[in-house]
């Protein structure tokens, strides 16, 4: 029988990788950075505060949706985007833990 290969690996660490691996472009940080500093929902068109066409941005918005970290309600022909707080505290927990096993399993000591 096939198995999945995610399913060869502990759930937790399948959770973090979904999330982590909205994390593995620029333009994404820069999207979730974007959010955080104007501290409310955007609404209207990202594409004008990046340096990227709307059809890659909708790329990227779609990743990060998809993984749950941001939210995206349609309010006539606009989107309105917005972090989703308890994701991003879940991102923050997911590399925390992370973090703690791989310093302490390596004994590790960042200065």
């Amino acid at each position: 029988m096939a198995f999945a290969k995610t399913e060869l690996f502990d759930p937790k660490l399948n959770s973090a990788a979904v999330l982590f691996k909205a994390l593995a472009h620029p333009a994404r940080l820069a999207i979730l950075q974007y959010l955080a500093e104007i501290k409310s929902c955007m609404t209207g068109d990202i594409s004008d505060e990046l340096p990227l066409s709307r059809t890659t941005v909708n790329q990227h918005l779609k990743e990060l949706k998809d993984a749950g970290l941001i939210r995206g309600h349609v309010d006539g022909a606009k989107v309105n985007y917005c972090l989703d707080p308890e994701k991003i505290c879940d991102l923050k927990h997911a590399f925390l833990e992370f973090y703690k096993t791989i310093t302490v399993q390596g004994d590790y000591i960042c200065k």
